[in-house]
């Protein structure tokens, strides 16, 4: 499977594939497409699997697009503006991502939901219990408001992160939530009461815009009935 990403502030991902080469992505997510291309909705893997998808922030139908000639394109577009970022997972590989981060994936990529294990971690976390657990073999596309960092963490490293801005981590990634030491840091910083603790070893991506500030900023200009 051959891909391009184009564009910056609202990117495109245009897939070719060749026949017999399919890639899959949620209800409604693919913007057009050319050639021999067969679409298949349905649960993927089963009813469980999609009330699972749904949990974490996904659509409970997929949509599989299928070729059945060389050079077909489908092309996929995120629903903010951001950009989209390429998984090449190994066999077994996973990445735990935040809701709503997949875009879609070659047909072996698995899509499921994932828990937090700490109560604290799910409760102040900023996304909830559940997010999402992508695991290849396969290349899989994510879609993140904003611009994105990634950071390589020895065993030991740690990163403190306002919870909005963690877009995905390896599994070997320690996530934890620390609450902000002082008073008037807690009243005053505009940070909040908590803090995401991520230690290493394991790679972290970040993201610059998390879409909750985004709706906050956006929610003082829309006006409300009296």
């Amino acid at each position: 499977m051959r891909y391009e990403i184009h564009g910056s502030l609202l990117p495109t991902l245009e897939v070719y594939l060749d026949e017999g080469e399919s890639v899959y992505t949620e209800s409604g997510g693919m913007a057009w497409m050319k050639g021999n291309v067969e679409m298949k909705t349905g649960t993927k893997g089963g009813l469980l699997a999609g009330i699972g998808r749904k949990l974490a922030g996904e659509s409970l139908f997929m949509t599989t697009y299928a070729s059945h000639a060389a050079n077909a394109l489908v092309v996929f577009t995120p629903e903010a503006p951001g950009k989209v970022v390429d998984m090449k997972l190994e066999a077994g590989q996973s990445v735990i991502c935040q809701r709503d981060a997949f875009m879609c994936a070659e047909d072996s990529v698995t899509l499921e939901m994932h828990f937090r294990k700490r109560l604290g971690a799910g409760m102040f976390g900023g996304e909830g219990f559940v997010l999402q657990k992508i695991t290849g073999p396969g290349v899989a596309f994510l879609e993140i408001p904003g611009e994105v960092r990634e950071y390589n963490l020895q065993a030991g490293e740690t990163l403190k992160v306002d919870p909005g801005h963690i877009a995905a981590f390896e599994p070997s990634v320690n996530y934890d939530i620390t609450t902000v030491k002082g008073i008037t840091n807690v009243l005053f910083s505009g940070e909040g009461l908590f803090l995401a603790t991520l230690s290493g070893p394991g790679k972290v991506w970040l993201q610059s815009m998390p879409l909750s500030n985004l709706a906050a900023k956006l929610a003082k200009y829309i006006p409300t009935k009296g």
